[in-house]
């Protein structure tokens, strides 16, 4: 994990428990909306972007994407370098786990997106990554309206953008979202002895020190959660 200074993360290391039987025998990034894998879809919008390279973490079948990724290689598509959890540990490190692990391969910003969410008309852009990494914050997020299946929403958001435990109206996080290596920081650097980490903790310990801040996307936004929105999804 020598390389250096990636700019973007996709998180692929889940098992999709609730995607079962559909991801028994195929990995839940790779499962199919509209003819691609739902995680293509982000690679090739950071391709199209101008990001070259990104890091993919795996775990449950992870041979499998990069098998997929392997024999689909032509432009718009960055250079996808692995980080595979399964391999070096047995399993997912759950999401804080798996960015530690992988942050030696990262620049000192760089986009963070779950590669089990359709989103297909977000741009990653170089512009915002270079907003946010002259600020001060430890990490922006990109908040969605509420879906159905998750009413009442994850954090509020001030009028100037900083984020809240609590407030109305709340607001749901879509998983896309520029970090600073230092949002990592209680973790140990490269996550050498593979600590399970979830995401949560940090997330709520920059919201209290007013270090995350949030915009609402307003495009089409999906958490394909279970075979019913898979299946909605295919079928609109």
């Amino acid at each position: 994990m020598a390389t250096t200074g990636i700019q973007a993360m996709i998180l692929a290391a889940g098992r999709g428990e609730r995607m079962r039987p559909l991801t028994d025998h195929c990995p839940k990034p790779l499962l199919q909306v509209r003819g691609k894998p739902l995680m293509q879809y982000h690679t090739e919008a950071l391709g199209r972007a101008g990001f070259a390279e990104v890091v993919v973490n795996t775990a449950w079948l992870g041979d499998q994407i990069e098998s997929h990724f392997a024999a689909h290689q032509e432009p718009p598509q960055p250079r996808i370098h692995y980080s595979h959890e399964g391999r070096d540990f047995g399993g997912a490190l759950e999401t804080a786990g798996g960015i530690a692990r992988a942050l030696p391969l990262l620049g000192d910003v760089f986009w963070l997106v779950g590669g089990d969410v359709y989103a297909p008309q977000f741009e990653f852009s170089h512009a915002a990554l270079g907003r946010f990494a002259a600020g001060g914050k430890l990490a922006h997020i990109f908040m969605v309206p509420n879906p159905p299946q998750h009413p009442k929403g994850d954090f509020a958001l001030r009028a100037d953008g900083v984020v809240l435990r609590d407030g109305s109206p709340k607001y749901t996080y879509s998983t896309i979202g520029i970090y600073r290596k230092e949002f990592f920081a209680t973790l140990p650097a490269g996550n050498p002895q593979g600590i399970k980490a979830p995401m949560l903790p940090l997330l709520l310990a920059a919201i209290d020190n007013e270090q995350l801040t949030a915009v609402i996307h307003t495009g089409p936004w999906t958490d394909v959660g279970t075979p019913e929105r898979l299946a909605q999804l295919n079928a609109s």
